[in-house]
């Protein structure tokens, strides 16, 4: 392949490096110029342009990245088709990503036309999360390079989700003067919430003395009927040959692993009984928080082994978020205490593609779509609801009523989408920790959806925008978080939370949320779809 500049009669063949309009035609950046769009060109009096010229046995970006995905084996996940270059792929069910990490060097050893980027090796991933992506730069690569990666990825398994499969999981805490019911309590609950992610149940809770010989005992019960049985001490593991470890060996299995290089998580221990799973949990595990008992639940529930090697080689990345509070346990509440999420819901606008009718107060089920919005976000654990109204606001405001929600009139809402988001922004409380911005016509997006992205917020300490996707597509809605309010002020026109998050340097963390993401209803064909009726009035 080629490049540069290239007179337009000879260019046909070649591919349009920059977009540009020829007359009232828009010719995007990777068209492929033939006779109709060189007569286009001539016609709008251009006589060059910037293009990549193919060599003879040169692919297609597009072709290129599809025939290198499709090349590598990977359990697990589902490859998109390809679209400017790049083939995404993603987890066909909730599991664990591993990656040969050899390989995926190997094929970005190539060229550096050639690219494969993924997650990191066993990071827990939902369905339909993206997990990896084959790329190429240019707009054209040598077809002897595609075959090169295509041999080889044959017949090797680049990359892989492993599946969680379901289990069922016992309970054993030992208990001391020093430690309240209810902290024992809320360990089990979230203990289960734990499980839950991967489909499994708690089975039975156990509450012993902290001695050898009593959790030796419930361990030895347990282990018969249950697929793993976990273990919280009532006072920390300080040695190998502690209560837990002690306990493991009495009741007739074998420590594995006594302390791990992931902080928090250092004092866990994994030993086997009966070829069943004893996890010691450390402290940390009564907090919410990742941990090193995460990465041990994962895989195990993922049907990947855990070795001694395996836990002795977690230290590289092993360095965690702190939990301030160690040790003693912090709720998912208190973290979302910590940096409070406010709902900004953006309903000022003029509905213009509607004909005159007001899509927000079209109906759902006898319901107005804007209060059908404004319920769930009212259900969700954000701090509050801030209604941002404009354009018949009045009446907006009346389908609201008995609703615990704040209003914010934007008296310039004909100017555009960017007044809208300032008025919300200014009018939450000053501590915010995070808008999320809810789109008013969206009528799939449900309560906990928005708990979702709230807990994802939650869980990075209130400092990464959280993008909610649909089938790894971005949507609405999202989090800004409170770095990125001075950023809105100085917003104009019809530019809104898009412009703020790809023109900042912040973290972006996707949440899949489901078709919610993805559906509004900006036409009146699109609200019939999605089950509304526009008001006659």
């Amino acid at each position: 392949m080629s490049f540069g500049t290239v007179a337009v009669e000879k260019a046909e063949g070649a591919v349009l490096a920059h977009a540009l309009t020829a007359g009232k035609t828009r010719l995007r950046k990777g068209t492929r110029i033939g006779p109709e769009e060189i007569a286009l060109l001539i016609q709008a009096g251009i006589g060059e342009i910037i293009a990549a010229i193919p060599a003879p046995g040169d692919l297609g970006e597009d072709e290129a990245a599809e025939r290198i995905a499709k090349a590598l084996h990977a359990a697990g996940i589902e490859a998109k088709p390809g679209s400017t270059g790049r083939v995404n792929l993603h987890a066909a069910s909730d599991g664990v990503f591993v990656v040969d990490k050899a390989l995926v060097d190997a094929l970005n050893r190539i060229d550096p036309a050639i690219t494969v980027a993924t997650l990191g090796e066993y990071t827990a991933v939902r369905e339909g999360q993206m997990v990896a992506t084959v790329k190429i730069i240019p707009f054209c690569v040598a077809g002897t390079l595609v075959e090169q990666a295509v041999a080889i990825a044959q017949g090797k398994e680049a990359f892989a989700v492993r599946a969680y499969r379901a289990r069922v999981a016992a309970l054993v805490q030992t208990v001391l003067p020093t430690v309240k019911a209810s902290v024992l309590d809320k360990t089990a609950a979230l203990t289960a919430s734990r499980l839950a992610r991967s489909g499994s149940t708690l089975s039975r809770e156990v509450r012993t003395g902290h001695d050898a010989a009593s959790v030796a005992k419930a361990i030895g019960e347990l282990s018969s009927g249950n697929d793993l049985v976990i273990v919280f001490g009532a006072s920390a593991m300080c040695d190998a040959e502690d209560v837990i470890p002690a306990a493991i060996r009495l009741a007739g299995g074998r420590v594995e692993r006594v302390g791990m290089p992931v902080d928090p998580g250092n004092l866990l221990v994994l030993g086997f009984v009966g070829g069943i799973p004893v996890i010691g949990a450390p402290g940390c595990a009564r907090s919410p928080k990742e941990n090193g008992f995460d990465w041990i639940l994962d895989r195990l529930m993922a049907d990947i082994d855990v070795t001694d090697a395996d836990i002795a080689g977690m230290g590289v990345g092993g360095l965690l978020m702190e939990i301030a509070s160690r040790p003693q346990p912090r709720e998912a509440d208190a973290v979302r205490g910590r940096a409070p999420v406010d709902i900004v819901v953006l309903a000022a606008g003029q509905s213009s593609r509607m004909g005159g009718s007001n899509k927000l107060l079209a109906s759902f089920d006898g319901v107005a779509l804007i209060r059908r919005v404004i319920s769930a976000a009212a259900a969700s654990r954000a701090r509050s609801v801030t209604v941002v109204t404009g354009h018949m606001a009045e009446r907006v405001e009346a389908a609201l009523d008995g609703l615990d929600v704040r209003f914010a009139r934007n008296r310039d809402f004909a100017t555009g989408l960017a007044s809208s988001l300032k008025t919300g922004i200014a009018a939450l409380p000053r501590d915010s920790a995070g808008a999320m911005i809810v789109l008013g016509d969206m009528p799939l997006v449900t309560s906990e959806a928005l708990d979702r992205l709230i807990d994802a917020f939650a869980g990075q300490d209130g400092r990464p925008v959280i993008r909610a996707t649909h089938d790894g597509e971005r949507g609405n809605p999202v989090i800004l978080p409170a770095s990125l309010f001075s950023q809105v002020a100085l917003l104009s026109g019809d530019t809104g939370a898009r412009h703020v998050i790809e023109t900042s340097r912040a973290e972006i963390v996707d949440v899949e949320i489901g078709e919610g993401a993805g559906l509004d209803v900006d036409t009146p064909e699109a609200l019939a779809r999605a089950g509304g009726e526009l008001s006659k009035a």
